[in-house]
């Protein structure tokens, strides 16, 4: 017997392979679409990349809605440094709840939150260790 969930809805991984339309928004972002043929993604961020990303996000989350067992990857390391040297760091599941998913230290000095969307709109990236 197979377990397996089935559905329409292509698996996250599909939308990898392909390439992405891009759009320039008024407000300055980039939003890429992701097509396959009945369904479509779409991610917003500063760049074209961060865009991708986002939409590459969407699909996961979309996916989850067809197959709730689904666990969505997130497209950030547990810890890490981007390139503006900011330390981010995922928070534990009971904090994510009132706070975000992922803390840092702002501008400022003080201890920020945001949520995995928001990190993807801002095109924070970890900065490359190899």
């Amino acid at each position: 017997m197979d377990f397996n969930e089935r559905s329409a809805y292509p698996h996250p991984g599909d939308f990898k392979v392909m390439r992405p339309e891009y759009s320039e928004e008024e407000d300055g972002f980039v939003e890429a679409t992701i097509t396959i043929t009945p369904f479509k993604v779409a991610g917003k961020s500063a760049s074209k990349a961060g865009a991708r990303r986002a939409a590459l996000h969407e699909a996961e989350k979309v996916y989850r809605s067809y197959h709730p067992s689904y666990r969505i990857i997130s497209p950030f390391p547990m810890e890490f440094v981007d390139n503006e040297e900011v330390q981010w760091k995922k928070l534990s599941p009971l904090q994510q709840e009132k706070y975000g998913d992922y803390s840092f230290v702002g501008e400022d000095g003080d201890e920020d939150y945001a949520d995995i969307e928001t990190m993807l709109i801002w095109d924070v990236r970890p900065i490359s260790t190899d």
